[in-house]
C-alpha cells in the first residue's frame, strides 16, 4: 500500500462523503476555538502585518475547513477595531495531499467570502485571498519564513507510512492490549520520527514569533498497551468477515494502519528535543464520537434503543469516509458495504453495553522561537 495515494478522505460525491460525515471533527474544532483564538491574539499584537499569511495542513475536503479560516479573521478583525488598526490582507493557503478532493473545497470558496461580505463588510470580503497547496506536510510546502499562523486539525495522527515490525500484530489493524511489545515501539518510533520532521519543516516556513495549533486524536495513558483506541472493532469487523468466509485471515493479519495516536508527554518531550518551538499551551480533552446523538440520548430519557442503531451508523460511516481507500486498496472494494454494516453492528452492541463513546484528543498550542 503506498500511504501517500490512499491516506485520503472519501470525496464529496462519495456515498459516503467525508464532508457529510465529519461532525466528530467539526466538535474537535469547536472546543478548540478559545486557543485559536489566544494564539492569533497574541501573534497579531506581537507582530502586525499588512499581509497575514494562514496555512491549514490536511484540510480535507468539506466546510470545516473554512471554520478555523473564520476564527483567525474574527480574532484580528476584533483587535483591529478595538485598536484602531488597519485590518490586513489574508492569503490563505489551504493544504493536502495530491488526491485529495480540492474541487469540492474550491467549489465552496466563493460562498465563504459571500457569508465574509454579508458579516463583516466590503473591506473584509476584498481583502482575503484563498489557494491550494498540494503536496505532504512532511515535506518543504511553503518559502522560507513566509507564514504567520499554521493549524493543523485530524491530520497529525496520520504518518508517511506504516512502522517497520508490525508482522507479528496479528488480528490487529492497529496497536490494541494484545499486541506485542515491539509492536508498540515501532508506532512511537515513526511517529517521533515523523512529527520531529514536520517540526524541522515548519520552523523553516514560519516566521519568528510565529504561531501553530496542532490537534489530534491521542491517548490519556503514558502506557501504550493500557488502552483502548476505537481500532478495535475494526479488526472485530474483518475477522467477522473471515468467519464468513469473505475475507482471507492472511490479509487481515498484513493489514495495519499508518497511524499513531500520543499521549501529551511524547508531544512536549519531542517539541522540546526539536527544539524550534516553545508550547503555549498543551492540553488533552474528549468529544463524543457522535456528538448528535449522544446529545440527544442526555436530553431525552424516552429515547427508544433505535437511537444505539443510528448512533453506531453514524460512527461506522465516519470511520468509513476516513479509511475506505485503504481498505479497498488492501482488501478490494467487493466487501465495504459488508464491513461497515458489521462495524456499525459491533459499535451498537458496545454503546449498549456501556456507552464507551469519547474520543481523546490533543491540542498543542506553539511560538516560534
Amino acid at each position: 500500500m503506498t500511504e501517500a495515494k490512499v491516506l485520503r478522505m472519501n470525496a464529496a460525491d462519495h456515498e459516503i462523503s467525508y464532508a457529510n460525515n465529519s461532525v466528530l471533527q467539526i466538535s474537535v474544532i469547536s472546543k478548540i476555538t478559545p486557543i485559536i483564538e489566544e494564539s492569533v491574539r497574541d501573534m497579531f499584537k506581537e507582530m502586525a502585518s499588512a499581509c497575514i499569511r494562514v496555512a491549514d495542513l490536511g484540510c480535507s475536503s468539506g466546510p470545516n475547513t473554512f471554520h478555523t479560516i473564520s476564527q483567525v479573521i474574527d480574532t484580528i478583525q476584533g483587535i483591529c477595531k478595538r485598536e484602531a488598526l488597519q485590518f490586513p490582507e489574508f492569503e490563505v493557503l489551504l493544504n493536502d495531499l495530491p488526491d485529495n478532493d480540492f474541487n469540492s473545497v474550491f467549489k465552496l470558496v466563493p460562498d465563504f467570502i459571500e457569508k465574509l461580505k454579508k458579516e463583516k463588510g466590503d473591506t473584509v470580503q476584498e481583502r482575503c485571498f484563498i489557494g491550494g497547496v498540494a503536496g505532504s506536510f512532511y515535506d518543504r510546502l511553503f518559502s522560507t519564513r513566509s507564514l504567520h499562523f499554521v493549524n493543523s486539525s485530524y491530520a497529525l495522527h496520520w504518518l508517511t507510512k506504516l512502522p517497520f515490525g508490525l508482522e507479528n500484530n496479528k488480528g490487529n489493524v492497529y496497536m490494541a492490549r494484545s499486541s506485542p511489545p515491539n509492536v508498540f515501539q515501532a508506532y512511537a518510533d515513526q511517529f517521533q520520527k515523523d512529527f520531529t520532521n514536520f517540526l524541522s519543516l515548519r520552523s523553516k516556513e514560519i516566521i519568528p514569533q510565529g504561531r501553530m495549533v496542532l490537534t489530534f486524536m491521542a491517548r490519556k495513558n503514558a502506557d501504550p498497551s493500557d488502552e483502548d483506541y476505537g481500532w478495535e472493532l475494526v479488526a472485530k469487523s474483518l475477522v467477522d468477515l473471515v468467519a464468513q468466509g469473505l475475507v482471507e485471515e492472511t490479509d487481515v493479519d498484513s493489514f495495519n494502519l499508518p497511524f499513531y495516536t500520543p499521549c501529551k508527554e511524547e508531544v512536549a518531550e519531542i517539541v522540546s528535543k526539536e527544539g524550534s518551538f516553545e508550547i503555549t499551551d498543551l492540553q488533552v480533552f474528549e468529544v463524543d464520537a457522535d456528538p448528535v446523538n449522544t446529545n440527544e440520548i442526555l436530553c431525552n430519557k424516552d429515547f427508544g434503543f433505535n437511537i444505539y442503531t443510528q448512533m453506531g451508523k453514524n460512527i461506522a460511516n465516519t470511520i468509513r469516509a476516513v479509511i475506505e481507500p485503504m481498505i479497498c486498496s488492501h482488501f478490494g472494494d467487493a466487501i465495504i458495504d459488508k464491513l461497515f454494516t458489521r462495524l456499525a453492528a459491533n459499535v451498537e452492541d458496545v454503546l449498549i453495553d456501556s456507552m464507551l463513546n469519547r474520543r481523546v484528543n490533543i491540542v498543542v498550542s506553539l511560538k516560534k522561537k
